[in-house]
């Protein structure tokens, strides 16, 4: 049964997809040189948050993540980040392929959440591999990737940023349910405000949170 392993070599963000998309880069090696006709390939990332430090500020906003931080002895688990499946055209011994993953700014996901608050440094992440490998020199036969497959990276913190400022520049968004988004645009209209921002401000300076 061929062996395979797997290393996360890079990261970057993708300048031409058309919604925030990271692109992590791949190296799979099939044991003794294996030839390898192709591989279904499914990767699961986490985030594991107690593999860094965090500032205070950091800490602060991670509250709603996970309690106080004299909790976090027991509430600092691992978040879900992402479930994609990419299919590894053929090679032999070793290949390098590109995983593109699909992301959100949507402040309801907590992986999101947990990029937001960072202001530096590497997102601890752990990479779990399953799948399906079509191996065989002169033949053709089908393996399992074992589910104990898995690779360690620390994505640095500037690429999530540099990926949502090219697709959400200077801003942030939320997502609102339709009764709360007709109100808000009955406020904004009854008020004759000219922006979205302006409905908000105008409703933090109301209650206290924010002066005009």
């Amino acid at each position: 049964m061929t062996d395979f392993a797997f290393a996360c070599t890079g990261v970057r963000a993708d300048p031409y997809a058309a919604g925030p998309t990271l692109v992590f880069r791949l190296r799979i090696t099939a044991s003794g040189q294996a030839r390898v006709h192709a591989l279904a390939l499914r990767c699961q990332i986490r985030i594991e948050p107690v593999r860094r430090g965090y500032g205070d500020a950091e800490a602060a906003r991670l509250t709603d993540l996970f309690g106080e931080r004299s909790r976090w002895g027991s509430s600092l688990n691992p978040v879900q980040f992402a479930q994609v499946a990419v299919m590894v055209p053929g090679f032999t011994g070793e290949v390098e392929t590109d995983l593109a993953v699909p992301c959100t700014y949507d402040m309801d996901i907590a992986s999101t959440r947990y990029f937001h608050a960072l202001e530096e440094g590497e997102v601890p992440l752990l990479m779990l591999f399953s799948g399906t490998a079509f191996t065989g020199a002169g033949g053709f036969r089908v393996e399992p990737v074992p589910w104990d497959k898995e690779a360690a990276f620390r994505m640095p913190v500037k690429t999530w940023r540099e990926m949502i400022d090219q697709h959400f520049p200077g801003s942030g968004w939320i997502r609102l349910p339709r009764d709360t988004m007709d109100a808000l645009l009955a406020h904004r209209s009854r008020r004759a405000l000219p922006s979205w921002e302006a409905a908000v401000e105008a409703l933090l300076h109301a209650a206290g949170e924010r002066t005009p």
